[in-house]
């Protein structure tokens, strides 16, 4: 029956991982903290990439106003 109610309804949602700053890591596994290391990574590069663009516009506006 369940299924049956994946073709229907789709499949359940998957449990988002979430990882908040001072959590005690003694539950996880290896493999968990990998993939809490994994995604760390990516929003550390992602956070990084903002700032670059950040930071890029705005040397552009002082660059356009000094003219």
């Amino acid at each position: 029956m369940a299924k049956t109610d994946d073709k229907v309804f789709g499949a359940p949602p998957k449990k988002k991982t979430i990882h908040e700053i001072g959590e005690n890591l003694d539950t996880f596994s290896a493999n968990e903290l990998a993939e809490r290391i994994e995604l760390l990574q990516a929003e550390i590069a992602r956070l990084d990439m903002a700032r670059a663009a950040k930071e890029a516009s705005r040397a552009a506006a002082a660059s356009f106003f000094k003219s």
